[in-house]
C-alpha cells in the first residue's frame, strides 16, 4: 500500500510540473472564479406594458432570473378587464414573495416590482393631530 502511495505521490509531481506548478506544503493553487462568472453583473430596469393576463410571463421568467427590475404600465389592461388585472396583480405578487422581492405600485397606471436585492422607498406616514 505504501508502494502505491508513492507511485501516485511521484505521478502527481510530475503532473504539476508539466504544468509549471510547483507542488508543496507551502504553496497553494490560485483559481480564477472571474471565469466562470459569464453572467453581467449590471442591473437591468426593464419596462413592460401588460395588454393581457398572458403578458406576465414574460414578466415572471425575467424577475426569476435575479438581474431585472420590472416597470409594469397596467394601464391597457386596466381599461381592458378589472378581474384580470387582478388576477395579473396576484400573480405578479406571489412571484415576488417567491422570490423576497418588493412590489409597489406608484401612480394609477404603474407596479414596479424588484428582486430581493433592491427594496422600494415608501414614505412614512404622518398622523394629523
Amino acid at each position: 500500500m505504501k508502494k502505491f502511495f508513492k507511485n501516485l505521490h511521484e505521478k502527481i509531481k510530475t503532473i504539476g510540473a508539466d504544468d509549471n506548478v510547483a507542488v508543496g506544503e507551502d504553496e497553494y493553487l490560485e483559481l480564477d472564479s472571474v471565469k466562470g462568472a459569464d453572467r453581467s453583473s449590471k442591473i437591468i430596469v426593464r419596462p413592460f406594458i401588460i395588454e393581457d393576463f398572458s403578458d406576465i410571463k414574460t414578466i415572471l421568467d425575467t424577475l426569476r432570473e435575479g438581474y431585472t427590475i420590472a416597470l409594469v404600465n397596467i394601464k391597457p389592461l386596466k381599461e381592458k378587464d378589472l378581474v384580470e388585472l387582478k388576477r395579473a396583480i396576484n400573480k405578479l405578487k406571489k412571484t415576488c414573495d417567491a422570490i423576497d422581492g418588493d412590489i409597489a405600485g406608484f401612480g394609477d397606471d404603474y407596479i414596479i416590482v424588484t428582486p430581493n436585492f433592491a427594496e422600494i422607498y415608501r414614505e412614512a406616514e404622518t398622523e394629523d393631530i
